[in-house]
């Protein structure tokens, strides 16, 4: 059986970037589609299955920013976003609206493309993978599988590729102290430039997600260890 190749969409509103890339891609052995602006993104991604989204944040109509949120909120494809602002603060508006990862603009294609690979490493598409355990934490059921949490109450809270690999070591080790970088190696794979601020950003967003609308309830749940990292403070439990 022959394995399909990634399907990534590429939005860029400029051509002079948006086609060297998805040639680039291609040669790479992925597969591409292209959009210049979020609305036609949208149409794609309703018509066609799409395992990843390259996306620019400066665009025609609504920005990148738009879409990855509302990605986010959907539990879609996993985003990397192409930025020309290189700083910590806007890499982590980027983040805190639902990105995986990030890339400035100008970008080396082979850097993109390692950040690419790391982000679909998990689960190959078109390979036979046996269902991920869904595991109980805090009155909370983690299905990996639809990147979901219900909450106590049974509402679903949908989090991101990167949200739910980072719940996921977390569940995978209780009550230990996980370091920045060791949370870092799990999310977005190692040597990829990540910063302790965008690992602390993403706890952030991943307590808020499981907090029930208590602000005090997430950090009970993954606590901060001053100068370690951060822990679990709830029983794991797999559920069939």
């Amino acid at each position: 059986m022959t394995e399909v190749s990634p399907q990534i969409l590429v939005v860029e509103d400029a051509r002079d970037i948006r086609g060297p890339l998805c040639l680039y891609l291609r040669r790479e052995g992925f597969r591409t589609l292209e959009a210049g602006s979020a609305e036609a993104a949208r149409g794609l991604l309703t018509e066609a299955q799409v395992h990843a989204v390259i996306l620019d944040i400066t665009l025609p109509g609504d920005s990148g920013l738009v879409l990855c949120a509302e990605l986010a909120r959907a539990g879609g494809p996993p985003v990397i976003l192409l930025t020309a602002l290189a700083s910590d603060e806007d890499s982590i508006i980027g983040l805190n609206a639902g990105a995986d990862d990030y890339v400035v603009k100008p970008f080396n294609p082979a850097a993109l493309v390692a950040r690419l690979r790391s982000l679909l490493r998990r689960v190959p598409p078109g390979a036979q993978v046996a269902p991920s355990r869904r595991r109980r934490f805090a009155d909370r059921l983690h299905d990996p599988d639809r990147q979901e949490v219900t909450l106590p109450d049974g509402s679903l809270q949908h989090l991101t590729s990167g949200e739910s690999r980072l719940l996921g070591m977390f569940l995978d080790h209780p009550d230990e102290v996980l370091s920045r970088q060791r949370l870092i190696d799990r999310v977005r794979g190692r040597d990829l430039g990540a910063f302790d601020r965008t690992i602390d950003t993403m706890v952030s967003r991943l307590r808020r997600k499981i907090a029930d609308g208590a602000a005090a309830e997430g950090p009970r749940i993954i606590a901060t260890e001053w100068g370690g990292g951060y822990r679990l403070c709830a029983p794991v439990e797999a559920v069939e």
